[in-house]
Formats: structure tokens, sequence, C-alpha cells
């Protein structure tokens, strides 16, 4: 095995606080496993896109996010000035520990440390595909950054932008479903105009609109099930039509992929996705809250290395 200079970047209000209360002991455990390695810890939004950007400029050859999706979605933001990597040969790996993993479960790395850990070990690599985002910012300003496993605007957005530190504090699923339940009490379809690819635009009406590289979110909902994070493709989900009752009576066609077959759900593939409304459409990257429509979504084929 060959040793990776080797940067840990720690979210310790992950986990509703866990992580921090924990990090002894995972530290440990990462001492036991892949050796000696520097480690700094977050404090606040955007920080662990800082600190991955400076490790990557210091030449850390493997940068380790320890958290949730968003963690995560920040540490990979540091990987790239927009849609260019800044470290080609640099891997990222992960320690899922957060209210939602899901990009951990669409590639398969258990949420155990032990078994999340031993993955860092070894000189395992794996290329996978990269999302990227534009879209207009909270502030009203143009915004772009990368993510790992999906891009949703619609319900799903809302959820995001709803999720409260109270609600996290439940764990991933019980936190999104609780969410996910307060807003379809209120929530109703919204119109957006949809161009994917090359196509024409099209409006439609709309519960909620995934594009997604990996399979899950929503703490693992299996929203895209036929989704490859290697295989130069965005897979598309779109709900109309769907309400508080149909996630009640449907929820374990949610979390099992089976929602592919009702009425109202329709799935496609694509490269690109741009997206407008006249209305207010919340946008969600990765579970974190960062905006509206309108947005362009589109692949990064094979762009970063991950720690498989």
């Amino acid at each position: 095995m060959t040793h990776l200079r080797t940067f840990v970047i720690v979210n310790p209000a992950s986990a509703a606080g866990a992580t921090g209360r924990r990090w002894d002991r995972i530290a440990c455990q990462l001492s036991r496993v892949i050796g000696s390695f520097e480690h700094a810890l977050t404090d606040g939004p955007r920080h662990a896109t800082a600190l991955a950007r400076a490790a990557l400029e210091d030449g850390f050859e493997l940068v380790v996010a320890v958290g949730g999706d968003g963690t995560l979605n920040e540490v990979a933001c540091g990987f790239f000035d927009g849609r260019r990597p800044v470290a080609a040969e640099a891997i990222l790996g992960v320690i899922p520990h957060g209210t939602g993993c899901d990009l951990a479960r669409a590639i398969g790395i258990g949420t155990t440390l032990e078994d999340a850990s031993a993955r860092l070990a070894g000189d395992g690599a794996q290329l996978i595909d990269v999302g990227h985002a534009r879209f207009t910012g909270h502030d009203d300003r143009a915004v772009e950054r990368v993510f790992l496993n999906e891009a949703s605007f619609g319900c799903a957005g809302a959820v995001a932008h709803a999720i409260t530190r109270g609600a996290k504090r439940l764990g991933g699923r019980p936190a999104f479903m609780l969410a996910t339940a307060r807003t379809l009490l209120r929530y109703r379809d919204q119109t957006v105009t949809v161009t994917v690819d090359d196509g024409a635009p099209e409006q439609m009406t709309i519960t909620n609109y995934a594009v997604c590289n990996g399979q899950y979110f929503g703490g693992g909902m299996r929203v895209a099930p036929d989704a490859e994070l290697y295989d130069r493709r965005l897979d598309v989900t779109v709900w109309a039509g769907f309400g508080l009752a149909d996630f009640v009576l449907k929820r374990r066609a949610l979390y099992d992929g089976s929602h592919r077959n009702e009425h109202g759900a329709r799935l496609l593939r694509a490269q690109k996705v741009s997206a407008s409304s006249h209305g207010r459409v919340l946008l969600e990257v990765d579970g974190e809250s960062v905006g509206r429509l309108p947005a362009t979504i589109e692949i990064l084929p094979g762009s970063l290395q991950f720690k498989t």
C-alpha cells in the first residue's frame, strides 16, 4: 500500500453535533487504518470548500470529508474552479457521518466507521462523473457549484429550505420524512419550462424535478434507480401530481425505486438540463438549499477521482 499524503476535513456540527463529540474515536480509527494525516474542523458554511482548496494547493493527495452529504459536497467544490478540476490526480474520500449519507449509499460505502475507514486504505480510486449547476442564489446573485449526487428543484428544494436544525436531530430518514410531510401539506405543483440537451423547451407542471448522478437522496429515497456515477449521463426523475397522501401511502415505492411505475412519474437521461420559471422555484444541491431557478445543470464526465 502506498501512503498518500492525507488531509481530513471534519464538520463537527454534522449528525446533530455527534461528529464533533466522536471525533477522537474517528481519528484513532483513521490513524490505525491509513497512518498519519493532518486535519481541520470546519467552523461554518463553505469553510470545507476553502479547506479543501488549500489542502490541494499544498500538495495533499487524498482529501477526506467527515460528515454528511452537505459536507462532502463542500469538500468536492474545493476540487473545482468552476468546471475545471484544480488537481486532477488528487483523490476525494469520505467517512459518512451526517443527516444524509446518500452518496456513500450509492457507492456502497457502509455507514459504520470500520467499513468506511477501510475503504480509505489501499491504492484504489475510481473516476466518477460530477454534476455542475449554475443558478440564482438566495441573494439573487449568479452562482455555480459542482455536485456529486443530485440537484433538484420543486418540492425537494422547498424541503431542503425547510429542514431546521431541530429536524436534523432526528437523523437521516426521519428528518427528511418529517420535513417532506410538512412541506407537502402546503406545497402546490409549480410550472416550469425545461430544455433537455438540444431538445425544444417544454412547459410542465411538476411536484419535483430531480437531476441525478447517484441513485439516492432524502435520506435513502431511491429516486433514480438506474443512475450510475460513471456512465457519463445524468438520470432525471420527474414527479407530477404528487401530494402528501402519495408520500404516506407510497413511501415504500420511493425507497425501493418502484415509484417509476406510478402514474405521474417520468424518467429520462440527459447530459444537460436548463430550467426556468416565472414563479419562485427553489433548488437544492446534494441536500442543501442553495437558491432557485433559473438553473442549468450538466454532467462533467469522469472528472473526479473517488476513493473506493
